[in-house]
């Protein structure tokens, strides 16, 4: 794992006071000693959730603070929307959230904020008016048209192909399956998309794979796949299942789950961001803002990707994209 925090972060946090470092140290801005409890909402337990939590882990153990993890029990939006009731009961001092269905959340965000909890998301640009602050890893359109130009490559510009999000409610798929088929449409004009919208995976990795076997049986001259949720391992299983392996796949990937399949070549590119690193700059972020510290463009979030933020109305973008080839994925453990 890569060392999110370097000794020189230890240092500003104590200079600046930023966040409380051990127990009697002033943590707010009144000085009275309280530890801050932070906690990060993640859509549902799977690995990309799993490794975003080392994160939160490992910037409990830098803090002192008591940043930790709820877990839906699936992502269904009505239960981020039941924790985070919990949590404004609780009166926490903030709220990070990775939102299911980002525009759902709204009047629980402004009830939260409305009791003075720190709000700030991951993934959810479109409700950034209504939140503290929304952290992203890159800018949408610049890492969806990363998925459209591999796929254009992998094909050979031309034959068609078909799209996958988690859920038509999901903005950041949302936005990268756009930047995508928008990229292809440009520069690779020989190809065509089969959906006028992205099929969904529910992010599940069988739901995938029963889709793919769909589309195979109705669309037998398909080339190839692009998934912006990370389960095209559902999509890669399917194709060699079929014996289809002729096909080609691009898809955010986990590399624990994508491995296998990027080194067979099943699946021809893996693209990410390390979710742990996006989980701590996340919720760093929401220690900062408890402090009022302020965030703007040049603010460093402590975390690889994240040193040097842009800030752009209340959005605050790293440039955190990963590419995952049959050479580096070992290198990446989550």
């Amino acid at each position: 794992m890569k060392k999110i925090l370097c000794m020189c972060f230890l240092v500003a946090l104590a200079v600046g006071n930023v966040f409380a470092q051990g127990s009697g140290e002033a943590a707010g801005a009144a000085g009275d000693g309280t530890t801050k409890t932070v906690v990060m909402i993640v859509k549902q337990s799977d690995p990309w959730f799993d490794d975003m939590a080392l994160g939160i882990e490992q910037l409990k153990k830098d803090t002192g603070m008591n940043v930790y993890v709820q877990v839906p029990a699936s992502g269904d939006p009505s239960l981020q929307i039941s924790i985070m009731e919990n949590l404004i009961a609780q009166n926490v001092d903030a709220i990070c959230i990775v939102p299911n269905d980002p525009k759902s959340l709204i009047p629980t965000i402004k009830k939260a904020r409305d009791a003075g909890i720190i709000v700030v998301t991951h993934e959810a640009p479109d409700i950034a008016e209504y939140v503290d602050l929304d952290i992203e890893a890159f800018k949408g359109e610049e890492f969806g048209a990363l998925f459209g130009e591999a796929l254009g490559k992998a094909l050979g510009g031309k034959g068609q192909y078909a799209g996958f999000v988690g859920g038509l409610t999901m903005t950041t798929h949302m936005e990268w399956y756009a930047a995508a088929t928008q990229k292809i449409a440009s520069d690779y004009p020989g190809m065509q998309n089969i959906s006028k919208e992205p099929y969904e995976d529910s992010n599940s990795i069988d739901t995938a794979y029963s889709k793919t076997v769909e589309i195979l049986k109705a669309y037998p001259n398909i080339k190839g796949f692009f998934d912006c949720s990370a389960h095209g391992v559902g999509i890669s299983q399917a194709l060699k299942d079929k014996g289809r392996t002729d096909l080609k796949v691009v898809s955010l990937a986990v590399p624990s789950m994508s491995s296998n399949y990027i080194k067979d070549g099943s699946m021809s590119t893996g693209f990410a961001w390390r979710p742990a690193d996006a989980g701590y700059a996340t919720a760093a972020a929401a220690l900062m803002l408890i402090n009022q510290e302020t965030i703007e463009t040049g603010t460093d979030l402590h975390a690889t990707g994240y040193e040097n933020v842009t800030r752009e109305g209340n959005i605050a973008y790293g440039f955190a994209p990963l590419e995952f080839t049959p050479e580096n994925v070992d290198n990446y453990n989550f």
